[in-house]
């Protein structure tokens, strides 16, 4: 699951707790049965919005075989063969997820040696159809069981984040390896020349210099990895349970009493958008299958990548082409900054929306208003989708916030949607936050989980200019 080593006493803790997690419910029946419940997946909604956008959800910071630390540190063999049941768990779950996009973030100790379309999971005997540009693979639409397709884009965690490199920066490993691992405007121009989107990884190691100078698209604004620094005490209280399984949460919950909000993260985004540069934000799964080997008792290991995949995605509002759309379509929208980050775990936000109206004409997420032309910002107020009636419903609260120095300082909230007209320029950004009582029955002992305020969506950013 994790790219580098967790405190060790969250780990030690989390470690022996994974042979000793249940369910903690009664509850038996199949996902979905009387509504949403934890572990049920739904495809993305297909039906064009109002303003003609295609609400893609996926993945963007994940590690295949084609890094040296996935697979518990063994993702290719001395022989030079992948780890084929490795493969095989990452393949599954995004099928199982039903995610549209994979954005790969492999390290380049392995990345840098192998060639496309390996490194884009490319398996003819899947289904997968490759993209190619100039007469060479850019991408692969990953065929699943059922017909459905997943787009894979590779990338890399090195120096910096570029994700959907359309091929490798350098032509033998050598040069790649120089490319990949260095921090420098010359080294980020040449991976936007290969068709990446230049991120920024683990925000916390980054001041809001970097985040401001360095001429990245943008960095991220959750990650999973860091995220459990903040959890050491939250996970002695979940080992202190473990001889009684029966007192801890739905598997696809264990993470729950965990994830935290991160102010490392919060006050850095804060900080690179009040300095006036405009930057994209994502949430970073940052999944490896290398830590938490102990298999729960739906029959997974506790950081298999469905569970990893399953708990929050990135949406991306794009653009299609004659009606279809591509790895180009997916770069475009997360360049421009017309993506929102839901917690999924939480349950599948139906009919967030974040936009400004202008003088008669409409913004998105990632571009600018006027002061002086009196906008107003709006935000629609999500739903738990398909929410099953037998549980109480969840309470749900509509924030915008405005990036002041390293703060995000409230300027609305509300229970239902949101309008507001900014008075003063700077950087607003949307936030949905829920008290997910409708979580209560799968949570067991951690049942006063649902009583407390959780993030729920993430927006970008709308920059509004005198």
């Amino acid at each position: 699951m994790l790219g580098r080593t967790c405190p060790r006493v969250a780990l030690s803790c989390l470690v022996c707790l994974a042979a000793a997690c249940s369910n903690g419910t009664d509850d038996t029946s199949p996902p979905g049965a009387g509504g949403w419940s934890p572990g049920t997946v739904y495809p993305s909604d297909q039906t064009l919005t109002s303003r003609g956008f295609l609400d893609l959800r996926g993945i963007i910071h994940a590690h295949s075989v084609y890094s040296h630390d996935a697979c518990d540190g063994e993702p290719i063999d001395a022989a030079g063969h992948i780890n084929q049941s490795c493969f095989e768990d990452f393949r599954r779950a995004i099928c199982q997820v039903q995610h549209d996009f994979v954005m790969l973030s492999d390290h380049a100790d392995s990345f840098a040696d192998h060639e496309y379309p390996d490194v884009l999971l490319y398996d003819a005997t899947k289904g997968d159809e490759l993209l190619t540009r100039g007469g060479e693979p850019v991408a692969n639409r990953a065929g699943c069981p059922d017909g459905f397709s997943v787009m894979i884009l590779a990338g890399t965690e090195t120096g910096t984040m570029p994700v959907g490199l359309e091929h490798h920066v350098g032509g033998d490993p050598a040069s790649r390896h120089a490319v990949y691992g260095e921090v420098s405007a010359e080294a980020i121009q040449q991976l936007k020349d290969a068709g990446a989107v230049a991120l920024l990884m683990h925000t916390e190691d980054w001041t809001i210099d970097d985040l401001t100078t360095l001429p990245i698209d943008g960095f991220e604004m959750f990650n999973l990895h860091a995220n459990m620094y903040l959890a050491a005490g939250d996970a002695m209280g979940l080992i202190a349970k473990q001889k009684e399984p029966e007192l801890l949460p739905h598997p696809d919950l264990v993470f729950v009493p965990l994830i935290k909000e991160d102010d490392a993260y919060l006050t850095r985004w804060a900080g690179a958008l009040s300095a006036g540069v405009r930057r994209v934000t994502t949430m970073a799964t940052d999944c490896h299958q290398n830590t938490f080997k102990q298999v729960l008792p739906d029959g997974e290991r506790i950081d298999g990548y469905r569970r990893m995949m399953l708990g929050f995605s990135n949406h991306l509002l794009i653009r299609q082409d004659a009606g279809k759309w591509d790895d180009r379509s997916l770069k475009d929208a997360l360049r421009a900054g017309r993506v929102y980050g839901v917690f999924e775990y939480m349950g599948y936000a139906q009919g967030f929306d974040y936009y400004a109206e202008q003088a008669g004409s409409t913004m998105e997420m990632g571009q600018s208003v006027s002061v002086a032309a009196h906008p107003t910002l709006h935000v629609r107020r999500p739903v738990v989708r398909d929410l099953d009636p037998s549980v109480t419903p969840p309470e749900v609260r509509v924030r915008l916030l405005r990036a002041d120095g390293e703060n995000w300082d409230e300027v609305a909230a509300n229970a239902g949607d949101v309008s507001f007209e900014p008075a003063a320029p700077g950087a607003y950004r949307a936030e949905v936050r829920i008290v997910p009582r409708h979580l209560e029955k799968y949570l067991s002992s951690y049942a006063e989980l649902a009583g407390r305020e959780f993030v729920w969506v993430y927006s970008n950013a709308i920059y509004v200019e005198e």
